[in-house]
């Protein structure tokens, strides 16, 4: 069984800062992309950035200069570094991961429950 478990939302003022982890672990064979996806109220769930294995990265436009995603492969973690936040920010933040287990050689997608982020004054 596979496990993506969330840390690091909570509420900051606009221009802030926070830091989401997210650390997947069960019986895991290899992990290919990991990211993270966000969801506001009243809008459809978006690909805010995603990053390979091998370190390749990808961003949505609204967060490029702002945010940064990195993953330790050692620790099956992904992280995503949140500055110069804005209200527009607030969501649910949900991990994912593409990875591969006994039951899935090929690669199958797992997510977690989500951490709140709220950008307010």
């Amino acid at each position: 069984q596979v496990q993506l478990v969330e840390s690091g939302g909570g509420l900051v003022q606009p221009g802030g800062s926070l830091r989401l982890s997210c650390a997947a672990s069960g019986s895991i064979f290899r992990i290919y992309v990991m990211g993270w996806y966000r969801q506001a109220p009243g809008k459809l769930r978006e690909l805010v950035a995603t990053i390979t294995n091998g370190g390749a990265t990808n961003y949505v436009d609204s967060v490029k200069g702002r945010f940064t995603i990195s993953r330790d492969n050692a620790k099956n973690t992904v992280y995503l570094q949140m500055n110069s936040l804005e209200p527009e920010d607030t969501a649910v933040y949900y991990c994912n991961a593409r990875l591969s287990t006994r039951g899935c050689m090929s690669g199958c997608d797992y997510s977690g429950q989500g951490t709140q982020v709220t950008v307010s004054s």
